[in-house]
C-alpha cells in the first residue's frame, strides 16, 4: 500500500469513527446499519471491514470518540469561564437548554449512549468504556462535599426525559425545573428546610 493509500486509510477511518460517533447518539447502536453509516461518508460496506473487525469494534472506538469530545468540551468551559465552580454552572446551562435537547447527535455521549448500555447485556469492551467516560464527567462536575455523580445523574436524566416528551409542555418543564433545582442556593432546597425543622 503506498504513502498515500495508507493516509487515505486513515483519513477513512477517522471519518467512520466520527460519523458513528454522531449517528449512535443520533438514533442508537441499532439504530444505524453499517451500510447506512459507511453510505452517509461516502464509501461502501466493504471498505467497513477493511477498517474494523466488527460493529461492535466501531461502537467502542465511537463510544471512546464521544467522550473524547466531552473532555474537550469540558476542558473549553473551564478555559472560557477561568475558575471552575463557573464552569460547571454554565455547563449547567448548556446541558439542560433546548439546544443541547434538539442535537443528540452533537450532545453528550452520557446520555447519547446510556440506553444502548443499558440494553446491551454483551457491550463488554464499550461498557467499561461508557463506565469511564461517565466517572470522569462526574469527576469534572465534583465538588468539595459531592463526587459529582449525582449532578450528572440527574443532568442525563434530565435530559433523556425532555428527548422523550421533546414537542410537549412537559419537555421544556423538564429543562426548566431541573435546572432551577440544580441551581439554587443549598439553603432554599425544600429538603433542607423539613430536614432542619
Amino acid at each position: 500500500m503506498s504513502r498515500v493509500s495508507q493516509a487515505q486509510a486513515l483519513e477513512n477511518r477517522r471519518r467512520a469513527v466520527a460519523a458513528a460517533s454522531q449517528l449512535f447518539r443520533e438514533r442508537g447502536v441499532n439504530g444505524i446499519s453499517v451500510a447506512d453509516l459507511m453510505k452517509s461518508i461516502g464509501l461502501t460496506t466493504g471498505g467497513f471491514y477493511k477498517q474494523f473487525a466488527s460493529k461492535e469494534a466501531l461502537i467502542a472506538e465511537a463510544a471512546q470518540a464521544a467522550f473524547g469530545d466531552l473532555d474537550l468540551l469540558l476542558a473549553s468551559f473551564d478555559t472560557d469561564h477561568g475558575d471552575h465552580d463557573t464552569a460547571r454552572g454554565a455547563l449547567v446551562d448548556f446541558y439542560l437548554s433546548a439546544e443541547h435537547r434538539d442535537r443528540p447527535g452533537t450532545g453528550c455521549p452520557t446520555a447519547g449512549f446510556a440506553g444502548d448500555m443499558a440494553r446491551e447485556p454483551t457491550a463488554g469492551e464499550v461498557r467499561e468504556t461508557y463506565a469511564t467516560g461517565v466517572q470522569e464527567f462526574a469527576s469534572w462536575m465534583s465538588t468539595d462535599t459531592d463526587d459529582g455523580l449525582p449532578i450528572v445523574a440527574t443532568l442525563v436524566g434530565a435530559i433523556l426525559l425532555a428527548r422523550a416528551t421533546a414537542g410537549t409542555e412537559l419537555s421544556e418543564q423538564i429543562l426548566e425545573s431541573t435546572h432551577k433545582a440544580l441551581t439554587a442556593p443549598p439553603g432554599l432546597h425544600p429538603q433542607s428546610s423539613t430536614r432542619a425543622a
